[in-house]
């Protein structure tokens, strides 16, 4: 079996070893296969289905798992399919940084060794009006990191109404017990007041916290302090005010989504949020507030099991840049696509649909709406045009499901027992990709 070309040429690309393996695996294939009855015929044929089989494996072995994908879904900030895609510059920054060394933990003023966590902290601090910023890796590391630094062992003050459980069964009250501090509920689901924040208030009292129902709407007969008066409350009493408001909105054009900017106005302690949603960045978390509070998280024992590495912070970097240049809107993936209105999107459907129309497809377009995701704006709906899909004799179950197996994979959404694609979500790029995978089908 090594004698034949076929096999050398596995040898060649991925290595003896993992080759034989292969082929090891393939053999017990066909052995099995003939065990059961299968005919494999002559043994040249038997050499030959091992050989694919090892090629097979080895070539999926070698694409890896995690594979580009192409998002017809419509949801913007996709936790399932890696949330924000990131912008050209951030792309840049990456190759930049990762093909060499960089001055990660280096002060290239003192020649002598530096600190990791002052890495983005001024653009962040620029943008936000912040004293002072650290970044983590996530935002669930951002508020263990707050409250292991400062309430352990002492009581939270919480509403009710925001003991939020987000995606992954990450809940506020688990993280709480996880940082040695207890948990302070006041109010009701739907109704919470300031006094019964300041009635709360005892010796043991670490903060209130504040957090944003970013994935839900409680409606109806509700109350909910003000940020500001929250903050005056705190002052009054002196307990510091930490909120996470979870999405890391940095523009006021999303309605219900507090931007980070207004947090810090409102002159809360620390405010904490993902870079990852609606901040069109890296994965992490980002701590901003009082430059006296934020110091303090710096040293603590646990920043270091949930810093961030040199990417995150070089594809964060260039992320804020694009805020503080005034280019963020179009220059951002996911801030465009939150803007793109439904004529923009209606003309690419067309275009996709000419293309398919002799192609055995039968599609219509359609009127629907689009999601933000990731756990922001729950209530908002982007209007936008679908384009429905089908082929005759053929279920929506199965159309979805051969999207799937194409190279790359193309993610739709069923709707009204339709399959349907959205464009939001496509990269303008994408489209001709898009259209090509689906005018190949026999």
């Amino acid at each position: 079996m090594r004698q034949r070309t076929g096999v050398r040429a596995l040898e060649a690309e991925h290595g003896a070893d993992a080759a034989i393996n292969a082929l090891r695996a393939g053999a017990e294939q066909v052995r099995a296969a003939m065990t059961t009855g299968g005919d494999i015929g002559s043994s040249d044929a038997a050499a030959d289905a091992i050989e694919r089989l090892a090629r097979d494996l080895l070539a999926g072995q070698a694409r890896g798992s995690l594979r580009p994908v192409i998002n017809a879904t419509g949801v913007v900030i996709h936790t399932n399919l890696g949330r924000a895609p990131l912008a050209d510059a951030a792309i840049e920054r990456i190759a930049g940084i990762a093909r060499g060394y960089s001055n990660l933990e280096y002060d290239l003023d003192t020649g002598g060794r530096g600190s990791r966590t002052v890495h983005a902290e001024s653009l962040i601090t620029s943008i936000t009006g912040a004293e002072a910023a650290i970044v983590v890796n996530n935002n669930a590391a951002a508020i263990l990191l707050i409250l292991s630094g400062f309430a352990s062992g002492r009581e939270v003050v919480i509403s009710r109404g925001e003991l939020v459980e987000i995606g992954g069964g990450f809940r506020i009250p688990d993280v709480m017990r996880q940082s040695g501090s207890a948990l302070r509920e006041v109010g009701t689901t739907n109704r919470t007041r300031i006094t019964d924040y300041t009635a709360s208030v005892s010796p043991a009292t670490a903060m209130f916290l504040r957090v944003h129902p970013s994935n839900f709407r409680i409606e109806g007969f509700t109350e909910r302090p003000s940020l500001n008066d929250l903050v005056g409350a705190g002052r009054a009493m002196k307990v510091p005010v930490v909120e996470d408001i979870g999405s890391g909105c940095l523009t006021d054009d999303l309605a219900d989504e507090p931007s980070v900017q207004a947090s810090i106005a409102a002159g809360v302690d620390l405010v904490c949020f993902s870079g990852d949603k609606l901040l069109g960045g890296p994965q992490c978390g980002i701590i901003a507030g009082r430059k006296a509070l934020v110091d303090r998280l710096r040293i603590h024992p646990l920043m270091r099991a949930v810093r961030a590495d040199k990417i995150t912070f070089a594809v964060l970097e260039a992320t804020l840049a694009e805020y503080a240049a005034g280019r963020a809107s179009t220059s951002i993936p996911v801030r465009r696509m939150l803007r793109m209105s439904a004529d923009d999107i209606e003309a690419r459907v067309q275009a996709l649909a000419a293309s398919l129309a002799s192609h055995d497809w039968r599609v219509a377009m359609i009127s629907g709406s689009s999601a933000v995701g990731g756990g922001s704006a729950p209530g908002l709906h982007l209007p936008t045009v679908l384009l429905a899909i089908a082929r005759d004799g053929e279920s929506p179950d199965a159309t979805e499901r051969w999207l799937r197996s194409l190279d790359p994979p193309v993610i739709a959404r069923i709707e009204h027992d339709r399959v349907v694609l959205d464009l939001r979500t496509v990269l303008p790029e994408q489209d001709a990709t898009l259209a090509r995978v689906l005018r190949e089908r026999t």
